[in-house]
């Protein structure tokens, strides 16, 4: 059985921000509570991962590792992104690194950002995507 949701993580080989997150996915997606998400990793130097990327439309390429939740639809094997329900809304949690108008998190390399998704923004982005679906 598919799972009711995916999240698209894009990062790239050899990245050690990109490692850290897949592992905290990994670490988070492994509890039972977490059974209706699973990950798919979209390496943007390949030419798959790069279409997917693209597709994605909200991710600053500056600012990977990221990544976004989608939602299975109810009636077809194909998965959506979940909108999130105020876009632009300052997130206390995720702060800059949550994606404006899509559930997801970027990574923020800002002077004031630390450049690292941590699992309480992990958990917050998860927890939001079973909040914002239909």
């Amino acid at each position: 059985m598919a799972a009711i949701y995916r999240v698209l993580v894009f990062g790239k080989s050899g990245c050690d921000k990109c490692k850290t997150l897949h592992k905290r996915l990994d670490d988070v997606l492994a509890r039972e509570e977490w059974a209706d998400f699973e990950k798919q990793a979209c390496d943007v130097e390949s030419v798959e991962g790069l279409v997917a990327f693209c597709k994605a439309e909200c991710v600053n390429p500056q600012r990977v590792p990221g990544f976004i939740v989608l939602r299975k639809r109810a009636t077809e094997d194909r998965y959506d992104p979940v909108v999130r329900p105020i876009p632009g809304r300052v997130d206390p949690v995720c702060g800059p690194s949550a994606l404006y108008t899509l559930v997801g998190l970027q990574t923020d390399y800002s002077e004031t950002g630390r450049g690292v998704l941590t699992p309480t923004m992990i958990l917050a982005t998860l927890t939001e995507a079973r909040f914002s679906s239909p």
